[in-house]
């Protein structure tokens, strides 16, 4: 059965699939972001990742949380726009395992790129 939004997640709901927030953010957003386009959604999100790379470096908990979040949204924006469902994405480049070793648990040498 598909899942709809309904609602808003909640604080006391345990997770939330790339499917379900995929779709929040596009009943949220997409009007405004078809109108942006991939350009100007993209130069939000390298913003956002800038914000994400001073709080790792000096931020607190929360102010990381915030960016984190931020930062998938913003993705999760483009891949609105360009018509990509994150899940199928997931699923087919790691639902098998690692990319370069197909392994659950990645084997490949320390310095590649998995």
């Amino acid at each position: 059965m598909a899942e709809t939004m309904n609602a808003p997640p909640t604080n006391d709901s345990p997770d939330v699939s790339f499917r379900r927030f995929q779709q929040l953010i596009r009943d949220m957003y997409l009007e405004k972001d078809l109108a942006r386009g991939v350009d100007g959604t993209f130069m939000w999100l390298m913003e956002e990742v800038g914000e994400l790379a001073s709080c790792l470096r000096n931020g607190t908990h929360e102010e990381r949380l915030g960016e984190f979040a931020d930062v998938i949204a913003w993705l999760t924006t483009i891949a609105n726009v360009v018509g990509i469902d994150l899940n199928e994405a997931i699923m087919k480049k790691y639902g098998s395992g690692c990319p370069g070793c197909r392994q659950f648990v990645c084997t490949c040498d320390g310095a590649e790129k998995p």
